[in-house]
């Protein structure tokens, strides 16, 4: 009775909650797959601490399962079209195809699961193996993010990466001997599962769109190995023939430090989470109380603080000592996911601005005295700190540097999400007046400039290429195609909708140029 009572109590809404006697049964019938230990077990009175289970909710026909989740690991490793891309992609898909009673979050969780333990296992490498407790940093954890700041005043325009010299690096334990503790996996499938559950179901600010900027941060990342050559993202694990000497030289020091790129994939997933669906000017406009605290970037320093407070909490306790071991990386990992984060709120013409002139100071290699700046550690970092925002940036319109297919599926959603806030009364103008010429304007003055950024850099070899070729491309075919696209949204929005919501009574004579996120 009183474990019953217990489990009750600590249930999930919609989720159906097993004990270990039950989850014993299943596996010995062979199901094994069909059960999902929780991170952390429950204390039942006369019974002490107890290991209990969550049961995979059913799905339709594996069939379509199957075709579906290919169809989707495919669409996020999409815009590479080498037989080694598609080999990579086919491996990932079917390593979730035989995992029956999963839904379509659950496999996207399941593999944004894998791409982290596979940089959780380069975190453990890089420091010899060694994982202890940091009951130590707990001080230092809840003070983080704290004292009166906003998660946009913490922002720095350099971030001081992390060293290693050639020892170090010919030291580091490879991937392929690294074992993550199952404690730390369930962990962060825990934590993983419960950020899919705060996106809302947008039509485009949702754990799909979350997932694939996910996949591009990690295809972008994995051709500056290509280049370097060594890094637990690339195709494969690194041989014993790759030579680490030189990572910083090329990639200003992105390559070497496993937890630098951890931070930018951690921020690639949570970076929308509890979305509201509209821009943060409509927020700010309707005086929320998030945009109360946070006056603007209103979306994203919500998403940080939502996502920090769950990961800083008892329950991801060991995660938490995987990802970090010292105070030092625990300040460099908050920072890196606060700048890669606020990297991608595009619309603020003040932090453009900033922006800008951050990576021509970074990349003309003169100060704003205009001095000569020395081609040091400091130079490096500012250039690195500067080419993860741009990196962040190209992977939130990913979609926009893709197959135009691509492009058009997102497009219509972002449509849909834009024109259904409108028919709410949450905007001021219809969006389908100037959708078309908007997304002109959008790659001529974001998408395009973006591409060629990627490309100067000289970090991302030919990936920077394809994106700027499938950018100018998607525009030529949006200039041939996109009224009548336009009019094919509004069809099926209002065939959709129509019955549901009524237009809002206001003016439509004011049309603006709107940005995609």
């Amino acid at each position: 009775m009183n474990t019953a009572a217990r489990m009750e109590s600590s249930g999930d809404r919609g989720r159906i909650q097993i004990s270990q006697v039950t989850a014993d049964l299943v596996m010995e019938a062979g199901l094994a797959r069909w059960s999902i230990p929780r991170s952390t077990k429950m204390f039942v009175k006369g019974k002490g601490e107890m290991q209990t289970y969550w049961l995979r909710k059913s799905s339709r026909a594996n069939k379509t399962k199957d075709a579906s989740m290919k169809s989707e690991m495919e669409t996020l490793e999409e815009g590479d079209d080498s037989e080694e891309s598609s080999e990579r992609a086919n491996e990932e898909a079917n390593d979730f195809l035989g995992i029956e009673g999963m839904d379509k979050t659950e496999r996207l969780v399941e593999w944004n699961v894998e791409v982290l333990t596979s940089l959780l296992e380069q975190i453990v490498g890089s420091r010899g193996d060694t994982i202890n407790q940091i009951t130590t940093l707990s001080d230092a954890e809840r003070n983080i993010g704290t004292g009166g700041k906003t998660v946009l005043e913490e922002f720095t325009p350099i971030i001081q990466l992390k060293r290693f010299d050639v020892e170090e690096l010919e030291r580091r334990g490879r991937p392929t001997s690294i074992c993550i503790e199952d404690e730390v996996k369930s962990q962060l499938r825990s934590y993983i599962s419960s950020i899919s559950e705060m996106y809302p179901d947008n039509a485009f600010h949702n754990f799909e769109h979350a997932s694939h900027v996910t996949a591009s941060v990690k295809k972008l990342l994995a051709r500056i190995v290509n280049v370097d050559r060594g890094n637990g993202l690339g195709a494969g694990s690194p041989s014993d023939s790759v030579d680490l000497v030189d990572l910083a030289g090329h990639s200003y020091g992105i390559t070497s430090d496993p937890l630098t790129q951890f931070a930018v994939v951690f921020s690639a997933i949570i970076h929308d989470v509890d979305h509201p669906g509209v821009p943060n000017t409509q927020l700010v406009k309707e005086n929320t109380r998030c945009a109360q605290i946070y006056k603007k970037s209103v979306a994203e320093q919500k998403s940080v603080d939502i996502a920090w407070d769950m990961l800083i909490s008892d329950e991801y306790a060991a995660l938490r000592a995987c990802i970090y071991q010292t105070e030092e990386d625990l300040q460099r990992f908050r920072q890196l996911v606060v700048n890669t984060v606020m990297a991608t709120d595009i619309v603020d013409k003040e932090l453009q601005a900033l922006r800008k002139a951050r990576w021509e100071t970074a990349f003309s290699n003169i100060n704003s005295a205009g001095e000569l700046m020395d081609d040091g550690t400091e130079s490096e970092d500012r250039k690195a700190t500067i080419v993860i925002e741009h990196l962040i940036q190209a992977s939130d319109v990913s979609h926009t540097m893709q197959h135009w297919h691509i492009y058009k599926k997102w497009n219509e959603r972002f449509f849909m999400e834009c024109y259904g806030a409108y028919r709410e009364g949450r905007a001021d103008s219809d969006p389908s007046k100037n959708w078309y010429r908007g997304e002109v304007g959008f790659f001529d003055f974001y998408v395009i400039p973006l591409a060629r950024k990627l490309q100067s850099c000289g970090v991302f070899g030919v990936s920077s290429h394809e994106y700027l070729n499938y950018a100018i491309a998607n525009r030529e075919e949006w200039i041939r195609e996109g009224e009548a696209l336009v009019q094919h949204y509004l069809l099926k929005f209002n065939e959709q909708n129509a019955p549901l919501i009524a237009p809002p009574e206001h003016s439509l004579s004011t049309s603006v140029i709107h940005l995609s996120p």
